[in-house]
């Protein structure tokens, strides 16, 4: 019994046939869209309807979260972005030049991660720079809700089609 033939039957490099793949992606955009700002949305729901200690609670929530994403852009934003940016040519040169599939599939995941990053910097400066009114604050996170699904069914729908792609390339032996 070969340890490393089980591990990559059970873990299959063909990303795009694997089930386990198109779970990965599914859990993690809809985690991705369910923690706003690193707020859960069950507490943006609650504190817009009741009101009171939850409102103090996602107040504080934000204002934490904010200054936590901003003081980590201040300090290595310019380390952090060269090296994603390098980690994402690498995962495109790997994955569309020398066609490793395992390279695709996660930069299939990880461009529009990358973009939802700098979506998630942008409403934190906005709401820093803005200082709202629970009221305001609850439309600003709700558009960054928005804004993130709407990147995550764009990013679900192109790796859907190109996975389809590969799979039937696969399968017609090309």
């Amino acid at each position: 019994m070969n340890w490393s033939n089980i591990l990559f039957q059970v873990i299959d490099l063909r990303s795009f046939s694997s089930v386990w793949y198109w779970i990965v992606l599914a859990v993690l955009w809809s985690s991705i869209s369910y923690y706003v700002l690193g707020v859960p949305f069950d507490l943006i729901t609650k504190a817009r309807k009741q009101g009171g200690q939850f409102e103090d609670d996602m107040v504080d929530l934000v204002r934490i979260n904010v200054n936590r994403l901003l003081g980590i852009a201040q300090t290595a934003g310019l380390i952090l972005t060269g090296f994603v940016c390098f980690v994402l040519t690498v995962l495109a040169l790997l994955g569309f030049v020398y066609d490793v599939e395992i390279a695709q599939a996660i930069f299939l995941i990880a461009l529009p991660l990358s973009i939802v990053g700098g979506v998630s910097l942008a409403s934190a400066r906005k709401i820093r720079n803005a200082d709202p009114e629970p009221a305001q604050l609850y439309a600003m996170l709700l558009r960054h809700r928005l804004w993130t699904q709407i990147i995550g069914m764009c990013a679900i729908f192109v790796t859907a089609m190109y996975g389809m792609i590969q799979v039937l390339g696969v399968v017609r032996g090309l």
